[in-house]
């Protein structure tokens, strides 16, 4: 099977290793599709040229997926699939322009430095292309999720934007402190701001254009940092009640010591 990956990053190039083909790639930078090419024992293909492929996979930034898309999916003869990350505007380009080709949005949920890991699968029409693929990718070690598209896309609101808009207020709010003075809640925080901003900063960007999420996280703080005592008591009840059962409410509710809950 030949496959032309557009996009020679770091996703790309995961997804170059991860199947079972014969790989070129396409990028706008020709020195990063000649490294990636390199690594898969590869080809370097013209982004503007006419080549047809088996399958044609769109690894560009989920901002430009559906242009990407527009100007690639003539060159599939069997397949187009991304792993841009959003699904529902990947998918609706797919079908609008490869509507008698097998389709499929694939969202790999870790860097590529951490694979295997779990991958989001939607397949929009499937056939032995895909099926294929969807192999390699398993026999790679990797536990394939089917979902939804709407699914999907809604759970990266909280999964991604709001998760990402938290921990990084957080590194922008924090304040260095004393050593020593460290609790656990605080060192996993900052354990979590060093691994989020050591990545892409277009990477974390992309994903705000891209989902709602934030403006949540903002909400929440700013009603915090507003409340009286018994505001804030209420609402820390509220949060509690989105991760615990009764039960264990009850038992934090009345645990009673600060101290005791950083420990």
């Amino acid at each position: 099977m030949d496959v032309l990956i557009v996009g020679a990053g770091s996703m790309g190039t995961w997804f170059g290793n991860a199947i079972d083909a014969r790989i070129a790639f396409a990028d706008v930078d020709d020195d990063a599709a000649a490294a990636a090419a390199e690594t898969v024992d590869g080809e370097v293909a013209d982004l503007e040229g006419d080549s047809r492929y088996d399958v044609v996979c769109l690894a560009v930034p989920m901002t430009h997926v559906t242009d990407a898309i527009a100007a690639q999916a003539g060159r599939a003869e069997r397949a187009v699939v991304d792993v841009s990350g959003v699904m529902e505007p990947a998918l609706a380009a797919m079908e609008r322009h490869a509507p008698e080709l097998e389709r499929a949005s694939l969202h790999p949920l870790f860097a590529p430095e951490r694979s295997p890991g779990s991958i989001a699968i939607v397949c929009d029409r499937t056939g032995p292309a895909i099926d294929e693929i969807l192999a390699a990718l398993e026999g790679r070690g990797n536990d394939l999720i089917e979902t939804t598209a709407a699914d999907h896309d809604g759970a990266m609101e909280t999964v991604q934007a709001a998760t990402h808009a938290a921990i990084l207020s957080f590194a922008l709010a924090a304040e260095s402190v004393p050593e020593g003075f460290e609790t656990p809640i605080y060192e996993e925080l900052r354990r979590l701001a060093q691994q989020v901003t050591a990545g892409t900063p277009r990477v974390y960007a992309d994903i705000q254009d891209t989902f709602d999420g934030a403006a949540a996280v903002a909400d929440a703080a700013a009603a915090i940092a507003e409340a009286d005592q018994d505001e804030l008591e209420s609402l820390y009840r509220e949060a509690a009640s989105h991760w615990h059962d009764e039960a264990t409410d009850e038992v934090a509710v009345d645990a009673g010591s600060t101290e005791g809950d950083e420990e």
